[in-house]
Protein backbone atom coordinates (compact mmCIF):
# COMPACT_ATOMS: atom_id res chain seq x y z
CA UNK A 1 0.00 0.00 0.00
CA UNK A 2 2.74 2.25 1.27
CA UNK A 3 4.60 1.45 -2.20
CA UNK A 4 2.21 1.93 -4.15
CA UNK A 5 1.29 5.60 -2.86
CA UNK A 6 4.39 6.86 -2.99
CA UNK A 7 4.87 5.73 -6.55
CA UNK A 8 1.54 7.78 -7.10
CA UNK A 9 2.68 10.59 -5.70
CA UNK A 10 6.48 10.58 -7.72
CA UNK A 11 4.85 10.13 -10.93
CA UNK A 12 2.34 12.68 -10.71
CA UNK A 13 5.50 14.76 -9.60
CA UNK A 14 7.50 13.49 -12.49
CA UNK A 15 4.65 14.25 -14.98
CA UNK A 16 4.49 17.94 -13.69
CA UNK A 17 8.02 18.27 -13.96
CA UNK A 18 8.88 16.86 -17.55
CA UNK A 19 6.01 19.30 -18.36
CA UNK A 20 8.35 22.29 -18.03
CA UNK A 21 11.35 21.12 -20.34
CA UNK A 22 12.42 24.52 -21.05
CA UNK A 23 12.41 24.74 -16.99
CA UNK A 24 15.09 22.03 -16.71
CA UNK A 25 17.58 23.59 -19.35
CA UNK A 26 17.52 26.88 -17.42
CA UNK A 27 18.22 24.80 -14.30
CA UNK A 28 21.35 23.56 -16.00
CA UNK A 29 22.22 26.76 -17.42
CA UNK A 30 22.11 28.41 -14.01
CA UNK A 31 24.13 25.56 -12.19
CA UNK A 32 27.21 26.14 -15.36
CA UNK A 33 26.69 29.34 -14.75
CA UNK A 34 27.16 29.27 -11.49
CA UNK A 35 29.94 27.38 -11.31
CA UNK A 36 31.77 29.50 -13.89
CA UNK A 37 31.26 32.50 -11.37
CA UNK A 38 33.43 30.62 -8.79
CA UNK A 39 35.99 29.32 -11.57
CA UNK A 40 37.10 32.83 -12.23
CA UNK A 41 36.48 33.88 -8.65
CA UNK A 42 39.34 30.88 -8.11
CA UNK A 43 41.69 32.33 -10.71
CA UNK A 44 41.18 35.70 -9.33
CA UNK A 45 41.93 34.80 -5.26
CA UNK A 46 41.96 31.38 -4.93
CA UNK A 47 45.51 31.69 -4.07
CA UNK A 48 44.92 33.72 -1.03
CA UNK A 49 43.59 30.71 0.97
CA UNK A 50 45.44 27.74 -0.30
CA UNK A 51 46.83 27.38 3.32
CA UNK A 52 42.94 27.01 4.41
CA UNK A 53 42.25 24.01 2.10
CA UNK A 54 45.35 21.79 3.13
CA UNK A 55 43.67 19.55 5.12
CA UNK A 56 41.05 18.44 1.82
CA UNK A 57 44.17 18.42 -0.50
CA UNK A 58 42.30 20.63 -3.21
CA UNK A 59 42.42 24.46 -4.98
CA UNK A 60 39.38 26.34 -4.16
CA UNK A 61 37.20 25.76 -6.94
CA UNK A 62 36.91 22.07 -6.49
CA UNK A 63 36.31 22.84 -2.71
CA UNK A 64 33.23 24.75 -3.69
CA UNK A 65 32.01 22.80 -6.69
CA UNK A 66 31.52 19.97 -4.39
CA UNK A 67 30.08 22.26 -1.49
CA UNK A 68 27.38 23.60 -4.18
CA UNK A 69 26.71 20.43 -5.41
CA UNK A 70 26.13 19.20 -1.95
CA UNK A 71 24.48 22.10 -0.49
CA UNK A 72 21.47 21.02 -3.37
CA UNK A 73 20.95 18.34 -0.90
CA UNK A 74 20.71 20.57 2.50
CA UNK A 75 18.57 23.18 0.49
CA UNK A 76 15.82 20.12 -0.52
CA UNK A 77 15.98 18.90 3.04
CA UNK A 78 15.08 22.44 4.30
CA UNK A 79 12.83 23.33 1.67
CA UNK A 80 10.79 20.84 -0.33
CA UNK A 81 8.30 20.06 2.48
CA UNK A 82 7.07 23.97 3.14
CA UNK A 83 7.15 24.40 -0.61
CA UNK A 84 5.13 22.02 -1.48
CA UNK A 85 2.97 22.30 1.56
CA UNK A 86 2.77 25.61 0.30
CA UNK A 87 1.93 24.88 -2.91
CA UNK A 88 -1.11 22.64 -2.19
CA UNK A 89 -2.43 25.66 -0.38
CA UNK A 90 -1.86 28.02 -3.04
CA UNK A 91 -3.42 25.17 -5.67
CA UNK A 92 -6.67 24.69 -2.91
CA UNK A 93 -5.73 20.63 -3.06
CA UNK A 94 -4.27 20.62 0.68
CA UNK A 95 -7.43 20.25 2.26
CA UNK A 96 -8.45 17.36 -0.27
CA UNK A 97 -5.02 15.71 0.25
CA UNK A 98 -5.22 15.75 3.96
CA UNK A 99 -8.59 14.53 3.93
CA UNK A 100 -7.35 11.08 2.83
CA UNK A 101 -6.87 8.01 4.35
CA UNK A 102 -3.14 8.66 3.26
CA UNK A 103 -0.95 8.69 6.84
CA UNK A 104 0.80 11.74 6.84
CA UNK A 105 3.75 9.73 7.49
CA UNK A 106 3.32 7.96 4.31
CA UNK A 107 3.03 11.78 2.55
CA UNK A 108 5.67 13.04 4.14
CA UNK A 109 7.86 10.37 2.60
CA UNK A 110 6.63 10.48 -0.86
CA UNK A 111 7.32 14.33 -1.19
CA UNK A 112 10.70 13.74 0.29
CA UNK A 113 11.40 10.61 -1.98
CA UNK A 114 10.63 12.97 -5.24
CA UNK A 115 12.28 15.96 -3.79
CA UNK A 116 15.60 13.93 -3.15
CA UNK A 117 15.27 11.75 -6.29
CA UNK A 118 15.16 15.38 -7.82
CA UNK A 119 17.92 16.80 -5.72
CA UNK A 120 20.07 14.05 -7.06
CA UNK A 121 19.32 14.73 -11.04
CA UNK A 122 20.45 18.11 -10.32
CA UNK A 123 23.60 17.16 -8.06
CA UNK A 124 24.72 14.99 -11.32
CA UNK A 125 24.46 17.46 -13.50
CA UNK A 126 26.91 19.23 -11.20
CA UNK A 127 29.18 16.28 -10.93
CA UNK A 128 29.39 15.90 -14.68
CA UNK A 129 29.96 19.64 -15.24
CA UNK A 130 32.03 19.72 -12.44
CA UNK A 131 33.89 16.33 -14.09
CA UNK A 132 34.21 17.18 -17.54
CA UNK A 133 34.31 20.95 -18.03
CA UNK A 134 36.72 21.50 -14.98
CA UNK A 135 38.59 18.63 -14.74
CA UNK A 136 37.85 18.15 -10.62
CA UNK A 137 39.30 14.87 -9.59
CA UNK A 138 36.90 12.61 -7.98
CA UNK A 139 38.65 9.22 -8.19
CA UNK A 140 39.70 8.94 -4.56
CA UNK A 141 36.32 9.29 -3.20
CA UNK A 142 35.35 6.53 -0.69
CA UNK A 143 31.58 5.82 -2.06
CA UNK A 144 30.67 4.19 1.66
CA UNK A 145 31.73 7.02 3.59
CA UNK A 146 30.17 9.34 1.19
CA UNK A 147 26.49 7.62 1.19
CA UNK A 148 26.72 7.37 5.14
CA UNK A 149 27.32 11.05 5.25
CA UNK A 150 24.50 11.42 2.22
CA UNK A 151 21.87 9.74 4.46
CA UNK A 152 22.77 11.29 7.95
CA UNK A 153 22.17 14.81 6.22
CA UNK A 154 19.06 13.96 4.17
CA UNK A 155 17.86 13.13 8.16
CA UNK A 156 19.24 15.79 9.95
CA UNK A 157 17.82 18.48 7.35
CA UNK A 158 14.97 16.99 6.65
CA UNK A 159 13.53 17.16 10.27
CA UNK A 160 14.48 20.74 9.85
CA UNK A 161 12.70 20.86 6.70
CA UNK A 162 9.65 19.54 8.44
CA UNK A 163 9.63 22.01 11.24
CA UNK A 164 9.80 24.91 8.31
CA UNK A 165 6.80 22.85 6.85
CA UNK A 166 4.79 23.27 10.12
CA UNK A 167 5.12 26.98 9.80
CA UNK A 168 3.74 27.03 6.23
CA UNK A 169 0.65 25.05 8.01
CA UNK A 170 0.08 27.64 10.28
CA UNK A 171 0.94 30.77 9.44
CA UNK A 172 0.30 30.26 5.45
CA UNK A 173 3.76 31.87 5.07
CA UNK A 174 7.25 30.84 5.85
CA UNK A 175 9.75 31.82 3.01
CA UNK A 176 11.14 34.25 5.05
CA UNK A 177 12.34 31.80 7.79
CA UNK A 178 13.46 29.11 5.12
CA UNK A 179 15.65 31.76 3.54
CA UNK A 180 17.57 32.60 6.53
CA UNK A 181 18.17 29.47 7.55
CA UNK A 182 19.88 28.83 4.02
CA UNK A 183 22.02 31.78 3.80
CA UNK A 184 23.07 30.95 7.62
CA UNK A 185 24.32 28.06 6.93
CA UNK A 186 25.80 28.51 3.05
CA UNK A 187 27.82 31.81 5.41
CA UNK A 188 28.74 30.05 7.61
CA UNK A 189 28.61 25.77 7.21
CA UNK A 190 32.01 26.12 5.16
CA UNK A 191 29.87 25.45 1.74
CA UNK A 192 31.59 28.78 0.16
CA UNK A 193 34.58 28.87 1.97
CA UNK A 194 36.58 26.83 4.81
CA UNK A 195 35.22 27.71 8.61
CA UNK A 196 39.24 28.49 9.37
CA UNK A 197 38.77 31.63 7.63
CA UNK A 198 36.16 32.70 9.80
CA UNK A 199 36.89 35.33 13.11
CA UNK A 200 36.68 32.79 16.54
CA UNK A 201 33.48 33.94 17.54
CA UNK A 202 31.55 33.01 14.24
CA UNK A 203 33.20 29.87 14.11
CA UNK A 204 31.22 29.11 17.51
CA UNK A 205 27.82 29.70 15.37
CA UNK A 206 29.31 27.49 13.07
CA UNK A 207 30.10 24.16 15.07
CA UNK A 208 26.32 24.46 16.20
CA UNK A 209 25.27 23.78 12.41
CA UNK A 210 25.08 20.54 11.02
CA UNK A 211 25.81 21.59 7.78
CA UNK A 212 29.15 22.39 9.54
CA UNK A 213 30.03 18.80 9.92
CA UNK A 214 28.25 17.68 6.85
CA UNK A 215 30.55 19.27 4.52
CA UNK A 216 33.67 19.27 6.05
CA UNK A 217 33.04 15.52 5.84
CA UNK A 218 31.90 14.69 2.21
CA UNK A 219 34.82 17.06 1.21
CA UNK A 220 37.18 14.51 3.21
CA UNK A 221 35.20 11.69 1.66
CA UNK A 222 35.35 12.50 -1.56
CA UNK A 223 39.10 14.26 -1.96
CA UNK A 224 40.97 12.23 0.73
CA UNK A 225 39.37 9.57 0.54
CA UNK A 226 38.89 9.05 4.35
CA UNK A 227 36.92 5.93 5.51
CA UNK A 228 34.33 6.26 8.12
CA UNK A 229 36.88 5.02 11.25
CA UNK A 230 38.70 8.50 10.13
CA UNK A 231 35.53 11.02 10.40
CA UNK A 232 33.75 9.37 13.56
CA UNK A 233 33.42 12.80 15.48
CA UNK A 234 31.56 14.46 12.73
CA UNK A 235 29.44 11.34 11.89
CA UNK A 236 28.49 10.92 15.43
CA UNK A 237 27.44 14.87 15.80
CA UNK A 238 25.12 14.28 12.54
CA UNK A 239 24.02 11.08 14.29
CA UNK A 240 22.65 12.92 17.21
CA UNK A 241 21.47 16.17 14.66
CA UNK A 242 19.50 13.26 13.27
CA UNK A 243 18.50 12.10 15.87
CA UNK A 244 16.93 15.21 17.64
CA UNK A 245 15.64 17.00 14.24
CA UNK A 246 13.81 14.02 12.40
CA UNK A 247 11.22 13.25 15.22
CA UNK A 248 11.03 16.35 16.33
CA UNK A 249 10.09 17.85 12.97
CA UNK A 250 7.23 15.00 12.32
CA UNK A 251 5.95 15.50 15.53
CA UNK A 252 5.76 19.21 14.96
CA UNK A 253 4.29 18.80 11.51
CA UNK A 254 1.35 16.14 12.85
CA UNK A 255 0.38 18.67 15.20
CA UNK A 256 0.79 21.98 12.69
CA UNK A 257 -2.11 19.53 10.91
CA UNK A 258 -4.22 18.84 13.67
CA UNK A 259 -4.45 22.56 14.49
CA UNK A 260 -5.33 23.49 11.03
CA UNK A 261 -7.55 20.86 10.88
CA UNK A 262 -9.61 21.79 14.34
CA UNK A 263 -9.18 25.64 12.85
CA UNK A 264 -11.10 24.82 9.38
CA UNK A 265 -7.75 26.76 7.94
CA UNK A 266 -6.82 23.67 5.68
CA UNK A 267 -8.27 25.70 2.63
CA UNK A 268 -6.99 28.55 3.88
CA UNK A 269 -3.88 30.83 1.91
Amino acid sequence: MFLRKAAAFIKKEFLIKVSYRFAFLLQIFSIVSRLLIFYFIDRLFGSNIVSQLKPYGVNYFPYVFLGLAFFTYVGTGLGSFANRIRNEQLMGTLEALLATPTKISTMVISIGLWSFIWASISVLVYLICGAFLFGVDLTRTNLLSALVILLLTITSFSGLGLSAASFIMILKRGEPFTWLVNTLFGLFGGVYFPISILPGWIRIISYLLPVTYAVKTMQLAVYRGYPLSALTGEITALLIFSAISLPSGLLLFKGAVKWAKRAGNLAHY
